[in-house]
């Protein structure tokens, strides 16, 4: 058995009394949590705050290339834009070192668990390893409703391939989903064959991430017209619906869990539509992504106020300086002073974990778990200065 105290414990849930001692089994599996007057010697008492391994809800491997290629604050067509512009123009061997520093910078900064968006089968061979766990979400986008069922195809392909890698040396079983990238970019058609597709269990979907989502519901205006444009759709192929984004077509994806990403423009009254839904629903935050390419947070005040799980994600290097969660938390921390710490710990942690459906095995420390131990910088204190340091 490993002991460890430290200034601060977080359990994932919230601190633990002062003194509080963490005993780990020689696989790293928690064996229990004891007041300090029960754990008997040979406790290693260490500096900082002890915290399970974070989990990275949101993030783009494929993109890791892109790092410093794309401005900053265009809006998200022009990001968009950007992306299909420059993401080809990159060898093969380039694309694979980017993907394998970005890895390993997040095994670094603390991530034990990756929710990774593809188009491609690229980073299958790094997901092998086993390195990090993760749950790849394979994307799919299609407007017109007679390209629907070729695209789902092509999709449910790349899935099959991510389904049947084997287990890393981590020793997850492989795990993903086939779904939609953003409700702009799938026909109706689309969704109903994501929603229907039994090899689903957990979506995830982009969520009004720009005001030009929400214009084009409602009227068939606005900016993301342009990428229409630059992709050879029609307009006329899109139907508004006259209501918001998520009013148009959060019903059609009622059959799975599911994780709402940046959600930069969405308002309380659609969060409160999206609670009376009644299924499992998750809300993911990307903050330093979304000042990044809109420059706003999402109302998270009003998130709160409706019950809506939280979790937190990177996005990808195209969008962000780096894929650390920690990062995410300072940003949130110094914008919203009136989040506490043991709240945005407990979104990068067991909140996160469950977002993923992980949370039989990370995310807190409880008997049996193995979430990887961290070990965050500062007299039990988060400060701008912490950093995350893996000690199993």
């Amino acid at each position: 058995m490993v002991k460890f105290s430290a200034d601060a414990l977080f359990d994932g849930y919230r601190f633990r009394q002062e003194g509080t001692v963490l005993v780990l089994d020689k696989e790293g599996r928690v064996a229990d949590l004891l007041p300090a007057g029960d754990a008997g010697g040979d406790v290693r008492h260490l500096r900082g705050i002890l915290c399970p391994g974070f989990v990275n809800c949101h993030c783009h491997l494929e993109l890791s290339h892109l790092k410093g290629h794309m401005p900053e604050k265009t809006g998200l067509t022009d990001f968009l834009l950007g992306v299909m512009k420059f993401r080809g123009h990159f060898s093969e061997t380039i694309i694979n070192d980017a993907m394998e520093q970005a890895e390993e910078d997040m095994f670094r900064a603390g991530i034990v668990a990756v929710g990774d968006i593809v188009n491609t089968a690229v980073s299958l061979p790094l997901k092998k390893r086993g390195r990090l766990h993760y749950h790849t979400f394979v994307e799919v986008m299609g407007v017109a409703e007679q390209d629907a069922a070729a695209r789902f195809a092509a999709a449910r392909e790349l899935y099959t391939l991510f389904r049947s890698s084997s287990p890393g040396e981590a020793g997850y079983g492989p795990a993903a989903s086939v779904v939609p990238h953003a409700p702009y970019s799938v026909s109706p058609a689309l969704l109903r064959l994501i929603n229907d597709f039994p090899g689903n269990a957990l979506l995830s979907i982009h969520n009004q991430e720009s005001a030009a989502e929400d214009h084009l519901y409602r009227e068939r205006q606005g900016d993301l017209l342009r990428l229409y444009h630059s992709l050879g759709i029609k307009p006329a192929a899109f139907r508004p619906s006259g209501l918001s984004s998520l009013r148009s077509w959060l019903p059609a994806l009622n059959r799975h869990p599911l994780l709402l990403v940046h959600n930069t423009y969405t308002t309380e009254e659609d969060w409160a539509f999206a609670a009376a839904a009644g299924q499992p629903l998750y809300a993911c935050l990307c903050p330093n992504a979304n000042l990044y390419i809109e420059n706003r947070l999402p109302d998270i005040a009003a998130l709160q106020r409706q019950g809506i799980p939280i979790a937190l994600g990177t996005d990808s290097l195209a969008s962000n300086h780096s894929l650390s969660i920690l990062a995410e938390i300072k940003t949130l921390q110094q914008r919203l002073p009136a989040l506490s710490v043991q709240t945005l710990l407990h979104w990068a942690t067991a909140g996160g974990a469950k977002a993923l459906q992980l949370d039989d095995r990370l995310g807190s420390f409880e008997k049996g778990k193995q979430p990887g131990v961290l070990l965050i910088s500062g007299e039990g204190r988060l400060s701008p200065g912490s950093t995350a340091e893996r000690i199993s």
